[in-house]
């Protein structure tokens, strides 16, 4: 019986996506929700399971193929046998793993270990055991993680020859619809930016001195992320003009707010949403950009997460960003730019003394958004980071 495989169905938002990798080939055996292809929209990569367990006996669309939802990839037959050559490999493949594990993993890793190196694919034997006897501890397993981590997002090096070298590449649909977006913003917004800075003294003492605790009590670490969006919040709610949006001759306000967080990941920029970010306690921001942080760099972001936003926040800082103007993200008017806490001598009182400082800035759509709502709403936001118990009493 032969069974067809479809393109999943996409938002409404995205018209259109690129076949980027196949993973089994025509005559290869496959499982019933084993993933068969990754499927590129200009928000996500989409992972296509197979209907039904059976043969691939037919890909109708290749590599690189643009397709839309519910168009015909591929066909199954679910009573065909599987090509000798594609199910001995296979077999063998799934047996050599399972036939070495316990040898492996077991006899070199701790339990903990064991169940970190299982998670990330990584084999126990590829790393280097500091425990006794060579045994592989927890923290062994930490360190191969982020290693793992750190090599899958770098750039892989070009293999250009000659006296003067050069390649060229597509662009991703990713990388092609940001170009596109950061075009639209900049032609159809009047952007302006305005700065201030902000002594993180108090934000980082209150830090220091509940940041055990915070993590004990739920589960992720205190971070800075937390404070900057409640500040942004507050602002947002006194001057509601910088949660809008224009609409053709129109401005629409919205009651709820919507912060976009910009996180890179191995394929660019990405901004999930925190959803009513108003009403979520400091716990709750930390925990969802820490999920937002690994969906990003597994790849495993969805569409919903992706989709929204009425006010957004680009934290360059963590990259070393001193300062940096950013652009608004359509249909949005306004986005918060932080930036690298450092050291910097300032007059308090008539005194020169040093304090960690953060410069904020903040673009903003000159049509809707005046000057004063502007300086007034990033004003906000610095005396709330300031003294960061308004944050937690909402005053």
């Amino acid at each position: 019986m032969l069974i067809e495989v479809k393109v999943p169905q996409l938002s409404e938002s995205v018209s259109e996506a690129t076949l980027v990798s196949w993973h089994k080939k025509e005559g290869d055996a496959v499982a019933r929700d084993e993933n068969l292809i990754d499927i590129e929209t200009d928000k996500v990569v989409l992972e296509t399971p197979a209907p039904a367990d059976g043969v691939l006996v037919k890909i109708v669309k290749a590599n690189g193929d643009n397709v839309n939802s519910g168009e015909l990839i591929a066909q199954i037959d679910t009573e065909a046998k599987a090509a000798a050559g594609a199910a001995a490999p296979a077999a063998a493949a799934a047996a050599a793993p399972a036939a070495a594990a316990p040898a492996t993993a077991a006899g070199t890793a701790s339990p903990a270990a064991r169940k970190i190196l299982e998670e990330k694919g990584i084999v126990a034997g590829d790393v280097a055991g500091t425990g006794r006897g060579g045994r592989v501890t927890k923290e062994d397993a930490v360190a191969a993680q982020v290693r793992s981590a750190a090599a899958a997002a770098a750039p892989a090096p070009l293999a250009l020859t000659g006296e003067r070298p050069e390649e060229r590449v597509p662009m991703t649909r990713l990388r092609a619809r940001i170009a596109e977006r950061l075009i639209q913003s900049k032609n159809e917004n009047a952007i302006l930016t305005t700065f201030n800075e902000v002594n993180m003294a108090p934000v980082m003492a209150m830090r220091k001195q509940y940041g055990d605790k915070f993590e004990k009590a739920h589960g992720v670490r205190l971070g800075f992320m937390g404070f900057f969006v409640k500040a942004a919040v507050a602002a947002l709610k006194k001057f509601p003009i910088l949660n809008a949006s224009v609409d053709g001759s129109d401005i629409i306000y919205h009651g709820y707010i919507d912060i976009g967080i910009a996180v890179g990941s191995p394929r660019g920029l990405v901004v999930p949403i925190l959803r009513d970010a108003d009403q979520m306690s400091i716990a709750d921001i930390e925990k969802k950009i820490a999920e937002f942080g690994q969906k990003a760099k597994d790849g495993k972001l969805s569409l919903e997460e992706l989709s929204g936003g009425t006010f957004s926040i680009s934290n360059g800082g963590v990259f070393g960003s001193m300062l940096s103007t950013p652009i608004i993200n359509p249909p949005q008017s306004a986005i918060l730019g932080i930036h690298a806490t450092k050291d910097r001598p300032v007059v308090e009182n008539g005194q020169i003394v040093i304090r960690p400082i953060n410069y904020l800035a903040m673009s903003y759509d000159h049509r809707i958004i005046d000057g004063r709502e502007a300086v007034l709403g990033l004003v906000t936001m610095k005396e709330a980071l300031e003294d960061p118990a308004r944050l937690i009493l909402d005053v």
